[in-house]
């Protein structure tokens, strides 16, 4: 959305006055006349001047958002994504005191420049492509008024005024010469210009979606709600060194916006796979260019005369109703304010290309300053046909996941059907080759037109839609827009799939995704005579340029190199020819490679009934977890298998899917993600089983795993809640969060933030009690992305950032706190005021002020403790009910003091400690209050303690070797009545009776560690 067109959403009497508070008013004179003004002296929240504070700017930005929504007509992104446009617009809105450059380098730059310096200071948190896109756009249209208040204050304007009037006799010169070449623009012109304009918003703002027509549904979207944000890539050469002598053969790929096509360049031959999106790039331009007058010039009708149109016949050639004043298209180009946009060069026979080219390189020639876009699919024409001449060449990238996903969601919203809608985007996350497909919107369009037709379903048998995809993009598409014979060449869907899936099944056997373009000559000059229409009508180079312009499955990725547009063609059509030929005992030999899983997979499809018989027989032969799984899922792609068969394969991966324990989901997590489409969803499993099929789905990480994870959102049991919010780390932070942690119950779960974009996501969601920080964050990044009022529990991990612990006190609600390896921490007395309840302290500089902290009933240490007693550091005063002490924190203390604390009721003594001597077993046979007792396995003295510790009701071993002296320490606690035994990995426990016999008097739990 250019800032010209979100002007009609947003009107400018209203908003206006909004943005102009962002600007420093100016007080009588003009002073500084000779210098510029810093940006951080003009916007009002820096600078002596400041008058808005930071929450004023958010409120002012939250306005700005709220106006655009409340305005009529289709809202621009979800409602449920408004608070973090907002909270990034502000960030941006802010970042404008903090740019190293003068008013008048701002004014010089332009708002577009401007607006792409505050977007690099405050990026996009992970928007949706919608909230994305109109986030820039009114970064944009600030950024336009901004400038326009600067321009307007008097030191602007009087030091303007000094430097025109140094460069006054070049101006004048300048506008003479100008003036000599183009005739004024009369009230004739701007009339016709004001209705030519209304011509092309109603010609072009409307795009042709495929699959809409269905069902009565409307085929065409209003452009400003179909246009999506595509990329495109360059190639860019690297910044040299000093002195380097530049290597024009060094280059890097770059991703622009496709919408800024023109940025550096006036001339721009833009490439794009079939159903790419050139046109509807071409028709977003043109309805959108304010400052140019757009010819959009469709090359398929303009071939079609007997020559090329001149300027004067462009509206002609363009099919405009309009009749223009007399050499109205002369004195547009003349003064250099022409957007002339060529589109379709691969749609005209290649013998009339020269003279495409030589017509158009005429007109630049003769029209400087114009700007030209020429769109080719990407084999048209050679690499750097027009580089010569000053054409920059860029290429459409594939639809990334964001953007498909935002077209799927257009698709069912135009189409009126939102129930099919989440279904879709499961699917397109749980099968990889499905995804595969939908890189573009003619792709995108076809995909989601399959799915309403059969009401949310795709055909039940992946080989109908590929042969569906097929169908149309190597012969339907061309034929609906009138393109078939081109070059004399007319293949059916039949002959060029017989000739493609040769060359499919080479690349296959070869282990490769690219062949030299004279292998595949030479492939299809043995194909040939097999294929007579084909034949008929072509030799070998000619059909396969042939197929690399127009089929839309093979291109040519670079010169002399020939592959398939999609991974997914290339195993569908490898496989139909590998049955075909019989080669069954080959996909045998190679299906216990991964690149050939979906070629045994669709061979299985293509496959007859015998045939099939033999290749899953084979398949269940080879007696292995992976090969029965591949069996498994190959069964979805089969129309009609042996019942013996049938029953042998189901009965074989009973005993796989569901995994029933944490061994089995890693085992089972092995096989590759095709296993996400057998997991089954949580209905009729018990908890273990759930828990392993979540936890299957988290260690394969894939983002087909979501739709799988979304479906165990809802489940009651901790251990799958927790395991749901343990993976969280191996998916996109904001959508995981938006899909399933937004659902999962929060009893009893601690989020953990890992990473800056999850730091971001957590401010969007609804707050946690429980974060856990882990990461080196600036303060003010992670305390603005906690509740003060709904944190209770917070743990901070490798947080250089944090030395001053009053910076906490904001979070009234805070009981519970750790601080590990916090290294910056030196004093813990600031806590004495936030009455907390619960502390953990790991490796700190200093554990100074501990001693304050008189509310705390819980504390963990896990580091040296200073002095000869526990009581000289930690706080006595406190009513502390548990204890816990690891990593040396005995080393100078043992348990010294311990009687100072009688409200002790529980003791956790962990890793890390020295072995205990006979004053530490003393003290806690003397303690009066302690009956709960933990230790590790190295504490456990042979042949039991010195003494008896006969308070000790629940006792609790944590078993490193399974060697440790169990027996001799049962003696020394007589009044046991709970007693909890956990082994290591790897340790070799002894039978659950053997300690139950242990310990007659207690009830005994053994939990092992799963290897």
């Amino acid at each position: 959305m250019d800032p010209a067109v979100l002007g009609t959403r947003l009107a400018s009497s209203v908003l206006s006055p909004l943005v102009k508070q962002l600007v420093t008013r100016d007080g009588p004179g003009a002073g500084l006349v000779d210098r510029p003004v810093r940006l951080s002296g003009l916007v009002s929240f820096r600078g002596e001047k400041r008058t808005l504070g930071e929450k004023d700017v958010q409120r002012l930005a939250d306005r700005l958002v709220r106006e655009a929504l409340d305005s009529p007509g289709e809202p621009p992104f979800p409602a449920g994504e408004q608070l973090l446009v907002t909270t990034t617009l502000a960030r941006r809105l802010l970042a404008l005191g903090d740019l190293d450059m003068d008013d008048v380098q701002a004014v010089r730059l332009g708002h577009r420049e401007l607006a792409r310096t505050l977007r690099r200071e405050a990026p996009a948190p992970g928007l949706t492509a919608d909230a994305a896109y109109f986030l820039d756009s009114v970064t944009a249209w600030a950024c336009l008024h901004i400038l326009h208040f600067f321009t307007q204050r008097s030191t602007f304007v009087a030091r303007t005024l000094v430097e025109q009037s140094r460069a006054q006799a070049e101006l004048i010169a300048k506008v003479d010469a100008l003036i000599a070449r183009t005739p004024p623009r009369d009230a004739q012109d701007t009339a016709f210009e004001t209705r030519y304009r209304a011509h092309l918003a109603q010609r072009h703002n409307r795009v042709t979606i495929f699959g809409l027509g269905l069902h009565d549904s409307p085929d065409v979207w209003p452009l400003d709600v179909a246009y999506l944000s595509l990329e495109a890539t360059r190639d860019a050469r690297p910044d040299n060194a000093a002195g380097e002598a530049a290597r024009p053969q060094e280059t890097t790929t770059v991703r622009v916006d496709a919408r800024d096509a023109f940025d550096g360049h006036d001339r721009v031959l833009l490439r794009g796979e079939a159903g790419s999106g050139k046109t509807t790039l071409i028709q977003w331009l043109a309805i959108t260019t304010t400052d140019r007058i757009p010819y959009v010039l469709p090359l398929r009708t303009l071939i079609r005369a007997s020559g090329l149109p001149s300027p004067a016949a462009f509206l002609t050639g363009a099919d405009c109703p309009h009749t223009p004043p007399d050499g109205w298209a002369e004195r547009v180009l003349t003064a250099g304010r022409g957007l002339v946009m060529v589109d379709g060069l691969d749609e005209v026979p290649s013998a009339d290309r020269p003279r495409v080219r030589d017509w158009l390189l005429g007109l630049v020639r003769a029209f400087p300053g114009n700007r030209w876009l020429l769109t080719a699919r990407p084999t048209a024409v050679r690499p750097h046909w027009l580089a010569g001449d000053g054409f920059a060449e860029l290429t459409l990238a594939p639809m990334e996941r964001r953007t498909v996903d935002a077209f799927v969601r257009r698709w069912h919203k135009a189409a009126d059907a939102p129930e099919h809608e989440e279904p879709l985007l499961d699917a397109l996350r749980t099968k990889p080759d499905l995804s595969q497909l939908a890189t573009n919107p003619l792709m995108c369009g076809l995909i989601c037109a399959l799915h309403r037709a059969r009401r949310g379903y795709l055909p039940p048998r992946r080989k109908a839609l590929y042969d569906a995809a097929l169908q149309m993009i190597l012969t339907e598409r061309d034929r609906q827009r009138g393109m078939g014979g081109l070059d004399g060449i007319e293949l059916d869907t039949e002959d060029q799939t017989e000739l493609l899936q040769r060359l499919a099944y080479s690349l296959v056997l070869a282990g490769r995704s690219e062949m030299d373009e004279s292998t595949a000559l030479t492939l299809l000059e043995r194909a040939l005579p097999s294929v007579p229409e084909a034949a008929r009508q072509g030799d070998a180079p000619t059909i396969l340029r042939h197929l690399l312009l127009r089929s839309g499955v093979l291109r040519s990725p670079a010169p002399q190199v020939v592959d398939f547009a999609h991974r997914t063609f290339l195993d569908h059509l490898a496989a139909r020819y590998a049955v075909e030929e019989g080669h069954l005992d080959v996909l045998l030999g190679h299906a216990g490679d991964t690149q050939w899983e979906d070629v045994v997979r669709m061979a299985v499809a293509h496959a007859r009934t015998r045939e099939r018989t033999t290749l899953l027989r084979g398949l269940l032969a080879a007696d292995s977890t992976r090969m029965t799984l591949l069996a498994l899922a190959s069964l979805q792609d089969a129309s009609a298998v042996e019942q013996e068969v049938l029953e042998e394969v189901r009965q074989r991966a009973a005993a796989l899917v569901p995994p029933r324990t944490q061994q089995e989901a890693a085992q089972l997590a092995q096989a590759g993600p095709f296993v996400l489409e057998l997991l089954p969803g949580p209905d009729g499993l018990t908890d273990d089983e759930a828990h392993a099929v979540v936890t299957t789905a988290s260690l394969i990480g894939h983002e087909g795993s979501l739709p799988v994870l979304k479906r165990y959102r809802a489940h009651p049991s901790l251990d799958v809640r927790r395991q749901l919010v343990g993976t969280w780390r191996r998916f996109d932070a904001e959508e995981y969060a938006d899909e399933v942690l937004a659902y999962v119950e929060r009893d009893e779960l601690d989020l953990t933030v890992t990473s800056e974009e999850q730091v971001r996501a957590l401010r969007t969601m609804t707050p946690w009690a429980r974060v856990d920080l882990d990461g080196a964050y600036p303060l003010d990044t992670f305390m603005d992305a906690l509740d003060p009022g709904a944190t209770r529990n917070l743990t901070l991990t490798r947080t250089p950032y944090l030395t001053d612990l009053r910076e906490l006190h904001v979070l009234r609600a805070l009981e519970s706190l750790s601080l590990l390896a916090c290294s910056e921490v030196r004093d813990l007395a600031p806590l004495s005021s936030m009455r907390l309840r619960h502390l953990t302290v790991f490796r700190l500089q200093s554990l100074t002020g501990l001693s304050r902290l008189t509310s705390l009933s819980t504390l963990g240490v896990h580091q040296p403790i200073p002095g000869d007693s526990l009581a000289a550091a930690l706080p006595v005063a406190a009513p502390l009910e548990e204890l816990t002490l690891g990593e040396g924190a005995t080393d100078t203390t043992g348990l010294a003091g311990l009687a100072d604390f009688p409200h002790l009721t529980k003791l956790n003594l962990a890793s890390g400690l020295r072995p205990l001597g006979p004053r530490d077993w003393d003290a806690l046979a003397t303690h009066p209050a302690l009956s709960y007792l933990s230790l590790t396995g190295p504490l456990l003295p042979p042949h039991g303690p010195p003494t008896d510790l006969p308070g000790v009701r629940d006792l609790v071993l944590f078993l490193t070797t399974g060697a440790e002296d169990v027996a001799g320490f049962a003696q020394a606690v007589p009044s046991a009545r709970l007693v909890l035994v956990f082994g290591a990995k790897n340790a070799a426990l002894a039978p659950d009776e053997a300690y139950a016999e242990l310990f007659p008097q207690a009830e005994v739990i053994v939990h092992r560690r799963e290897s």
